[in-house]
């Protein structure tokens, strides 16, 4: 069994013929997100993919921005899963999580972008086998307001997905 250091997961083992799943936590502009790196028995990861994971992994913070422009401009539009989203978690919301998720006061100063600013990066998973569907990205309110999450994915190139979906 070999053994390569991984930046984001520390020391992995490469034991071929196995499902695996590497857990860490990263810290991406000042909040805590958490890594999964999900390998199936039949994908075939060395070392080299190990530090492809580590090398996309780099460019996480552009691959955010995007998806959060492709969130900013659903919000936009009628019966999209970010508007749904949006709509169903405000629509009767209590002062106290108005005050404690968004930071604002009054329900009139939910605008998209103090929605937009709220919504964190959660969990990212990583699935080097399926180069269509390397990222799984996990977009939430806060696990401590809601358990549904905007979920987004990108190939192994970066490529986001035009799809973005809610669940649960």
């Amino acid at each position: 069994m070999n053994k390569v250091a991984s930046q984001h997961f520390g020391e992995v083992e490469l034991n071929h013929g196995r499902d695996h799943n590497f857990s860490a936590t990263h810290e991406l502009a000042g909040h805590p997100v958490e890594l999964d790196l999900n390998v199936n028995a039949h994908d075939r990861f060395d070392e080299a993919a190990l530090h492809k994971v580590d090398y996309r992994l780099r460019f996480l913070p552009e691959l955010v921005d995007q998806v959060r422009e492709m969130i900013a401009a659903e919000l936009e539009e009628e019966g999209t899963s970010p508007q749904e989203y949006r709509h169903f978690h405000c629509n009767a919301i209590n002062a106290e999580h108005l005050k404690k998720v968004f930071g604002v006061a009054d329900k009139n100063q939910l605008t998209d972008e103090v929605f937009l600013k709220a919504l964190k990066l959660g969990h990212v998973g990583i699935y080097p086998g399926q180069p269509e569907r390397y990222f799984v990205l996990d977009f939430t309110l806060g696990a401590h307001f809601t358990d549904e999450v905007l979920v987004a994915s990108a190939d192994e190139d970066g490529v986001v997905d035009d799809e973005i979906l809610w669940e649960s």
